[in-house]
């Protein structure tokens, strides 16, 4: 309610009345003056609470959906590629706002056979990725990847070789179940040496919520921090 006067008080239901206007005779009894608006019709705070109700939920829906589609989703896992780092129907938390995608990421992309697909980054534009050393391991610009803390514990590094420089723009990406993962190794000849577009990464999973006997984060394993 808008106040006029410098002698109003805020918060106050009635209208002030000039001096000599609206009084009771004498002897009448003085009337109360109405509301501004009227009197309420019966229920009229209760559709009011009704109304803001639906108004709070339609504008947590909106906020939620939005947060699902531009900020973070979340995806199952249906194969055993990525073993033992997540198991077939895990579920991970995947932020769509990581900005660049680094090294030894966990990322959600659009897929070679245009799928939704989860793998590892093994190495970014301008990395030269080879396998292997002479104690068969994953290199990147020459510095050997200790895997252990991600790989199958019954697997190895790769029984495929390979030596690829990775273009600007792309990933070399790669399963932690090597011989169940079907990555940019088989796909080398596709024009693009097996890596994928910077472009088609949906973001990265940074956790993993279900189940919950399950739930961690999924960190840059430390290996990575070694390759410059």
């Amino acid at each position: 309610m808008t106040v006029t006067g410098s002698g109003d008080k805020a918060g106050s239901d009635v209208t002030a009345t000039p001096p000599g206007q609206g009084e009771a005779a004498p002897g009448e009894p003085e009337q109360t003056a109405a509301a501004p608006g009227g009197p309420r019709e019966p229920g009229a705070s209760k559709k009011s609470g009704w109304r803001e109700s639906v108004l709070l939920v339609s504008v947590g829906v909106v906020a939620a959906l939005l947060v699902h589609f531009f900020v973070v989703d979340s995806v199952y896992i249906p194969s055993e590629s990525m073993e033992q780092t997540l198991l077939i129907n895990d579920r991970v938390v995947v932020d769509k706002l990581s900005g660049d995608v680094g090294r030894g990421e966990v990322v959600v992309f659009k897929g070679w056979d245009g799928t939704t697909t989860i793998k590892r980054v093994i190495g970014v534009g301008g990395d030269r990725v080879k396998c292997c050393d002479a104690q068969k391991r994953v290199t990147v610009n020459g510095v050997p990847l200790d895997e252990e803390s991600y790989l199958h514990p019954q697997d190895f590094p790769s029984q495929e070789r390979f030596d690829v420089t990775v273009p600007k723009g792309r990933l070399w990406l790669m399963g932690d179940h090597r011989a169940s993962s079907e990555d940019s190794r088989a796909y080398r000849d596709d024009g693009s040496l097996g890596t994928i577009s910077t472009d088609d990464v949906v973001g990265r999973a940074f956790a993993l919520y279900w189940p919950l006997s399950r739930m961690a984060t999924l960190p840059v394993p430390e290996t990575f921090s070694k390759v410059r």
